[in-house]
C-alpha cells in the first residue's frame, strides 16, 4: 500500500493523494487514538470537572472526525463500488465505537457528576449548553439502560447504519440505471433547444451513435417533464422516477424501509419514548409530535382550499388546450409551465440567458459581501476530488481568512441527486488556536454544452442561494466547541439561514448585481424582474400541499408502531389522503426513494422546511423594513444567528435578533394564502 496521507495531520484535505484503500486503516487508527483519549478521561483520578471531562470529551477524536467527514462526503459526491463497499465495512465499526462512548458507564458517571455538581455561574452560556447537550446525549442514547438493553441498542444501531447506506446505494443505482433514449426527433417537440443540445451531448457521452438521452438527474428530468409535449413519454419518464426502489428486484427498498421504521420504533421504545418522532423532537424547536401535527394542520387548513382552486384552474386550462378532463401527476409540470407562461409571459428559457452559472456565483458572493463584508477569491492551489470542483478562500474586511469554500455544481454518475451543504473541517478553538472551517456546497445544475455555458433555471438560482445560505452558517461560525458550531443547531432551525437567502433572488436590487445576459451583458430588464415577483406565488397552494404531504408521510412513518405495516404503498396512500389532489399512480412509491428521511437526517424532521419558512419570512420582513442590504440588520443576523451556531436555544437567538417571537403572518402573506 502507498503511504497513507490520512494517517498524518493535515489542514486541507489531500484528495489527490488519497486512495480508497487508505480510508479503513486511517479510520481504525483514528478510533485507536480516540479510545486512548477517552481512557485518559475515565482513568483520571481527579474529581470530574467541566475542563477534564466535558471539554476533554468534546475535543476527543478530532482527527477521526476529519477522516470520516472526507470519506462520507466523497461517498455522496464522488462514490464508486469500492467506496460503497468500504462504507458497508466501516459503518458498523463507527457505530460500535460511538456506542462504546455513550454506553461507557465510567465516562457517563463523570459526565453525570459534572452535570449534577457544576456551579453554573462559573460557566459561559456556550459551556452551559455544551454540558447540557453532553449529558442529554448520554441519557438519550442508552447510558441508563441495563446491560441486556445496551446490547440490543448496539445491534439496532449497527443494523440501521448498514440499512441507510443500502437504501442510498439502491436509489443512486436506480438513477444511474435508467435512461430515456429518444431516436425520433418528433418526440422532442416542446423541448427548448438548450435542453435538446444537452441531451444530444449526453448521448454522445454514453457512446450512442444517434439520438438524445434523458436521465433521472434533476437537470435532465425536470425540463423534460416541464416542456415535452409527448404525454406518453412524460408518463414513462415519471413512472421510472416514481418507481425507484419499488421494482421488486435487487435494488428494491421496500423491506429496507420497513426494517428501518421498525428498528427506529424499537430503539425509541427501548429508550423510554413513545415513538421515534417523540425521541427526535424532544431536541427540536417543535418539542413534540403533537406540536408538529398542530403546525402542519394549521398550514394544511390554509393550503388545501388554495391548492384545490389552483388545480381546478390548471385542469380547465389543460382541457381548453388539449381536451384533458383529468390531470395525472406527469401532467402537472407541463401544464403548470404552459399556464405560467400564458399568465406572466415568463418561462425558464426566457430567464436562463440572464443566469449564467459563473454570474450567479459572482452574484451570491456580492450579496455576501454587501451583507457581511466577505471577499471570495478563487484559488487553484487547493486539492480537489474532481476537476469540476472550484475552490475559494474567504476573507473578512480585515483580510483575515475566515473559511475555505468548495463548490461542486454538475451531475455525474458517482454523485447522488439533489443539492446539499457539508463541511470537510469544522470551526472551533483549541489550545489557544482557532481552526477555521472548510465548507462545501454540492449541486446538480445543467452542464455547459458545446454552444452554451451553464445557464440556470430560476429554480436552480434559488437552490444555489439556498445552499450558500447554509454555507454562510458554516463559514461565519464563531464558537469554541465544534459540536455547537455552524449548522450544528436544532434541525428545525438549520434551514433559516438557507431559506432566508433565497429571498434576495426576487429583489431587483440584488438581481441587478448578477442577472446579466450571457451574450450581451445587459442587466435583466425591470419588467422581467417584476414578472419574477408576480409569479412567485404561482400555484403556491399546490407547492405547499406537496411539502405538507411529505412532512405528514414522514410523521406517519415515525410516530406510530410500524410493526403491522405490510404494504408500503397502501400505508403511504392512507397517510397522505388529506393532501391528495391527483389519482393514485400504480407502480410508484414515494417512500422507497425518500432519501431525506431514510438515508439523510430528516426523519421526523421534514416539517422543518415549512417551520423554517415561518422564521425566514418573518426575518426577511425585518430586512425589508430597513433595506435588504442594511448592514446593521445584517450584522445582527450574523452576530445572533450565523456566528452563534447551537450555543444557545434557537428561539432565544431568534428573539434577540428580531426583538420578538416569530409570527406566521409574513409567510402566509408571502405565499398568498391570506
Amino acid at each position: 500500500m502507498s503511504k497513507n496521507p490520512l494517517l498524518s495531520s493535515f489542514n486541507e484535505a489531500p484528495f489527490s493523494k488519497i486512495k480508497s484503500e487508505h480510508f479503513k486503516p486511517a479510520i481504525e487508527s483514528g478510533i485507536t487514538e480516540a479510545r486512548a483519549e477517552l481512557a485518559a478521561i475515565t482513568d483520571n483520578s481527579e474529581e470530574a470537572t467541566f475542563e477534564n471531562t466535558i471539554e476533554a470529551l468534546e475535543f476527543t477524536g478530532r482527527h477521526l472526525q476529519r477522516v470520516t467527514s472526507i470519506f462520507f462526503n466523497l461517498n455522496a459526491a464522488e462514490t464508486n463500488p469500492e467506496i460503497q463497499q468500504i462504507a458497508q465495512e466501516i459503518s458498523p465499526i463507527l457505530t460500535q465505537f460511538h456506542n462504546d462512548i455513550t454506553l461507557n458507564e465510567a465516562l457517563f458517571d463523570r459526565v453525570k457528576h459534572v452535570y449534577e455538581n457544576q456551579d453554573q455561574s462559573l460557566l459561559t452560556e456556550e459551556q452551559k449548553t455544551l454540558l447540557d447537550k453532553k449529558f442529554k446525549h448520554f441519557f438519550r442514547n442508552g447510558a441508563m439502560l441495563s446491560e441486556d438493553d445496551k446490547t440490543k441498542l448496539r445491534k439496532i444501531d449497527e443494523r440501521l447504519a448498514k440499512l441507510k447506506l443500502q437504501f442510498g446505494e439502491h436509489v443512486l443505482a436506480e438513477n444511474n440505471a435508467y435512461e430515456l433514449w429518444i431516436q425520433d426527433e418528433s418526440d422532442l417537440a416542446g423541448l427548448p433547444e438548450s435542453i435538446v443540445e444537452a441531451a444530444a451531448l449526453r448521448a454522445k457521452e454514453k457512446e450512442k451513435d444517434t439520438g438524445w438521452i434523458f436521465t433521472l438527474d434533476y437537470p435532465s428530468f425536470m425540463p423534460f417533464m416541464k416542456y415535452a409535449k409527448n404525454r406518453e413519454l412524460r408518463r414513462e419518464f415519471y413512472l421510472a422516477y416514481g418507481s425507484r426502489g419499488y421494482n421488486n428486484d435487487e435494488r428494491d427498498n421496500q423491506k429496507i424501509v420497513l426494517e428501518i421504521a421498525r428498528l427506529r420504533y424499537e430503539r425509541a421504545q427501548l429508550l423510554g419514548y413513545d415513538s421515534h418522532a417523540a425521541f427526535v423532537l424532544e431536541e427540536r424547536m417543535a418539542e413534540s409530535p403533537d406540536n408538529v401535527s398542530e403546525f402542519l394542520d394549521e398550514l394544511l387548513e390554509k393550503a388545501l382550499p388554495a391548492a384545490k382552486k389552483e388545480l381546478a384552474e390548471l385542469e380547465e386550462y389543460a382541457n381548453q388546450l388539449d381536451g384533458l378532463s383529468e390531470l395525472q401527476k406527469w401532467d402537472t409540470s407541463y401544464y403548470s409551465e404552459q399556464l405560467r407562461n400564458k399568465k406572466f409571459d415568463l418561462d425558464d428559457e426566457r430567464l436562463k440567458p440572464y443566469f449564467r452559472l459563473e454570474n450567479v456565483i459572482d452574484g451570491v458572493f456580492k450579496v455576501a459581501s454587501l451583507l457581511f463584508g466577505l471577499r471570495f477569491e478563487e484559488t487553484k492551489d487547493v486539492d480537489t476530488y474532481h476537476p469540476d470542483v472550484k475552490t475559494y478562500r474567504v476573507f473578512d474586511q480585515a483580510r483575515k481568512e475566515v473559511a475555505l469554500f468548495y463548490a461542486d455544481f454538475h451531475p455525474r454518475p458517482g454523485k447522488r441527486n439533489g443539492a446539499w451543504m457539508t463541511s470537510y473541517k469544522g470551526q472551533y478553538k483549541y489550545d489557544g488556536k482557532e481552526e477555521r472551517p472548510h465548507i462545501s456546497i454540492v449541486c446538480n445544475f445543467t452542464k455547459p454544452t458545446e454552444s452554451n455555458p451553464s445557464l440556470l433555471t430560476f429554480n436552480e438560482v434559488t437552490t444555489l442561494f439556498h445552499e450558500f445560505g447554509h454555507a454562510l452558517h458554516g463559514m461565519l461560525a464563531d464558537t469554541t466547541y465544534i459540536s455547537l458550531s455552524g449548522t450544528s443547531v436544532h434541525w428545525d432551525f438549520v434551514e433559516l439561514p438557507s431559506q432566508i437567502l433565497e429571498n434576495w433572488c426576487y429583489e431587483e436590487e440584488a438581481l441587478k448585481l448578477f442577472a446579466k445576459h450571457y451574450k450581451s451583458g445587459d442587466i435583466i430588464p425591470i419588467e422581467l424582474v417584476q414578472k419574477i415577483k408576480e409569479s412567485a406565488n404561482f400555484l403556491e397552494g399546490m407547492a405547499t400541499l406537496r411539502q405538507l404531504s411529505h412532512a405528514i408521510l414522514d410523521m406517519s412513518w415515525h410516530h406510530a408502531d410500524p410493526s403491522e405495516i405490510t404494504d408500503i404503498k397502501a400505508f403511504e396512500t392512507k397517510a397522505s389522503h388529506r393532501t391528495k389532489l391527483f389519482p393514485e399512480t400504480e407502480g410508484t412509491c414515494m417512500s422507497t426513494a425518500f432519501a431525506h428521511i431514510f438515508q439523510g437526517g430528516y426523519s421526523s424532521g421534514y416539517y422543518s422546511y415549512k417551520w423554517a419558512e415561518v422564521l425566514d419570512a418573518d426575518a426577511f420582513a425585518h430586512f425589508k423594513e430597513k433595506g435588504i442590504f442594511d448592514r446593521k440588520v445584517a450584522q445582527q443576523f450574523q452576530q445572533q444567528i450565523l456566528s452563534k451556531g447551537g450555543t444557545e436555544e434557537p428561539m432565544i437567538l431568534y428573539e434577540r435578533f428580531r426583538g420578538r417571537k416569530p409570527k406566521i403572518d409574513a409567510l402566509l402573506e408571502r405565499a398568498g394564502l391570506v
